[in-house]
């Protein structure tokens, strides 16, 4: 029977596009057009969030 791996959660503010590139409208001399890489801050552009860690009960 082959393995599977369990998949990381993906997270919830990007839905696992970790990273888009924005192209700004602006227009270089050369003809290249200005871009911004921006990456989710919630998973540092690695699309998953890690799982919460246990909780524990103290007390009665």
């Amino acid at each position: 029977m082959p393995q599977h791996t369990p998949t990381a959660p993906v997270c919830r503010d990007c839905d696992g596009f970790a990273t888009a590139t924005i192209t700004t409208g602006l227009q270089a001399a050369d003809g290249t057009r200005a871009t911004l890489r921006i990456t989710c801050p919630t998973c540092k552009g690695t699309g998953h969030t890690t799982p919460a860690a246990a909780r524990v009960r103290v007390g009665k």
